[in-house]
């Protein structure tokens, strides 16, 4: 088999073309995987609602979401996943994941939420696009294997959205009436999603945090240069992780889930402007921007799961 661009001369601007369309990829893979979570969190919400008569407002609000948005939220996400550099995906990837562990640690099973799933959605994304990013590293054929992942992962994410809005329409009917199989299912067993999707993000964020370790460690040249960068960062993190989980015991209103992320983008701003290069700068703000557009878009789910 011969490589895509094995089949066009070399050009001095080609390699950067590659890269380009490999970066597309990788964050159109992200965006899917994003997708297909709050697609399914939405079939969970959903169905406990219906099964809830007072939480019937909440199910109208989920079911009045429009659909014909969902596109444009995974192109938009696609883009910024695209345009954050490998170095800020990975430590984004490593905040989340040291600030879920230490909500695990601290609330026990009851940390296992659907907002913590929810408040993942880019993390998910940058996770996704570090391990690709480091599992293809001088890949042969890595457009091609990124072009079946981006292929794959969009059947999956157009799989998710049409269960959504088959269950948002059908499902009240079928489960009573015992007419659809897939409704049927949910029926017995849509109580096991937040289970099936803790395996998943458990999988998926392990992999994630391998791939961002290597991804920072590859730019030091020596372990004195890389204490200088991970001392004063697990410093940063920690102070983060107190902050947040202070702030959520303080209130359950939706006001500190916006504040967290400006403090936890401000304080990794500030950080890489130490230890940094420029090009972090503009990724920061980038990932601000991401995270911001993930929780606007995920706000009608993110309130049914504090009422529940």
């Amino acid at each position: 088999m011969f490589s895509l661009g094995s089949w066009l001369p070399a050009f001095p601007g080609l390699a950067w073309g590659w890269a380009l369309l490999d970066a597309f990829l990788q964050g159109l893979v992200g965006a899917c995987a994003v997708s297909v979570l709050c697609s399914l969190l939405k079939v969970y919400l959903y169905i406990q609602c219906l099964n809830n008569p007072e939480r019937q407002a909440e199910k109208d609000a989920i079911r009045a979401q429009r659909a014909v948005l969902e596109p444009l939220h995974v192109l938009v996400l696609t883009g910024v996943l695209a345009l954050v550099g490998s170095r800020v995906a990975a430590l984004v990837v490593l905040e989340f994941s040291l600030r879920a562990l230490s909500t695990v640690l601290t609330l026990g099973k009851g940390a296992h939420s659907s907002q913590l799933y929810l408040l993942c959605q880019y993390s998910l994304g940058c996770g996704v696009s570090c391990g690709l990013s480091f599992l293809l590293e001088g890949a042969p054929h890595r457009t091609w294997n990124l072009l079946l992942a981006a292929g794959l992962a969009g059947l999956l994410a157009l799989q998710g959205q049409r269960l959504a809005r088959h269950v948002c329409a059908l499902y009240g009917l079928h489960s009573r009436a015992r007419y659809c199989g897939l409704c049927i299912l949910l029926l017995s067993d849509g109580h096991r999603i937040p289970a099936l999707l803790r395996r998943a993000l458990a999988l998926a964020f392990g992999v994630a945090d391998l791939a961002a370790v290597q991804l920072i460690n590859r730019d030091f040249l020596s372990a004195a240069e890389a204490a200088r960068f991970w001392t004063p960062l697990t410093i940063c993190y920690a102070l983060l992780v107190v902050y947040m989980q202070e702030e959520a015991r303080q209130s359950a209103d939706g006001g500190p889930v916006f504040r967290t992320v400006l403090v936890r983008m401000g304080g990794l701003f500030i950080l890489l402007l130490t230890v940094g290069r420029w090009s972090d700068i503009l990724h920061v703000l980038v990932s601000l921007l991401g995270e911001l557009w993930c929780l606007l878009r995920a706000g009608v789910l993110l309130q049914s799961c504090r009422r529940q």
